[in-house]
């Protein structure tokens, strides 16, 4: 079933490469390669620029490794992003698609903008999985590694629904990666949409405004940057369309509910 929903950050590629063409980008950091089908376009990208792409991926299949290790463009850290990140200089754009939830995406965030103020670049950060169901539900790839106080309640055999902020066990949606959710959606600290909005909140000062793209589309990508940016009317231009768009919104909607229907059936059928 899960060949049938498009679920990759690398479906967005057009936009994200349009992206970094207006920002000027050469040095990428990628936070989450996962099986490295983003990973590649952005070498490509990377490889046209002469630039550098700085990936981390803490767990990378052996395909991905041999890849990595013939493409010189590509600096692999096969670490957890929170342990690293603060060692990384010079980046230009940041795209975070690692694990899901409220307190690794806030400060992978904070991080970043750590790193952009102190090289003196301009804030550029790309995320996957803004949109339901993570947007306002934690997931956790290795939940011991989120402190306690930050951790919602979870189970490694939760479902969920559309319009639904409870789970379930025998029906819904599996997270692609298996990873443990969040029994409940909403409330504070959870979620990545969530993250990025407490982020915006709390850095913001007199002298920048960061803004911030919504493209309900694929689980939801998200761009945020800085309005101070040489380049950032350009870039608004970029995104305006796709920002909230209804039509996009709608169509999403409609493919996570069919496939949430036939899912729902396949489960039935295995019970019987």
């Amino acid at each position: 079933m899960k060949d049938l929903l498009l679920h990759s950050m690398a479906e967005f590629r057009d936009l994200i490469v349009e992206l970094l063409e207006v920002a000027g980008a050469r040095t990428i950091l990628e936070i989450g390669a996962e099986h490295g089908g983003t990973t590649r376009f952005l070498a490509d990208f990377c490889t046209r620029k002469d630039g550098q792409l700085i990936t981390i991926e803490p767990s990378p299949g052996p395909e991905l490794l041999a890849w990595i290790d013939r493409t010189p463009q590509v600096h692999h850290v096969p670490e957890h992003s929170l342990d690293v990140i603060d060692t990384i200089s010079g980046v230009d754009a940041w795209l975070i698609n690692g694990d899901h939830n409220y307190y690794t995406v806030f400060n992978e965030l904070a991080a970043a903008d750590v790193i952009a103020r102190r090289d003196g670049k301009p804030l550029l950060v790309i995320l996957h999985d803004v949109g339901w169901p993570c947007s306002r539900r934690d997931m956790y790839d290795v939940p011991e590694r989120i402190p306690r106080e930050f951790r919602q309640p979870y189970s490694f055999n939760a479902r969920v629904m559309l319009d639904d902020p409870g789970h379930h066990i025998d029906r819904g949606f599996r997270p692609p990666r298996n990873s443990a959710v969040a029994l409940r959606a909403g409330g504070p600290r959870n979620g990545v949409l969530t993250a990025i909005e407490d982020f915006i909140s709390l850095s913001e000062d007199d002298d920048r405004t960061l803004l911030y793209a919504h493209v309900p589309a694929i689980f939801g990508l998200g761009i945020l940057f800085d309005s101070n940016a040489p380049w950032a009317d350009v870039m608004a231009e970029v995104v305006s369309p796709f920002h909230d768009n209804p039509l996009l919104e709608r169509m999403e909607r409609d493919r996570l509910h069919h496939y949430q229907l036939a899912t729902d059936r396949t489960s039935n059928a295995l019970r019987h």
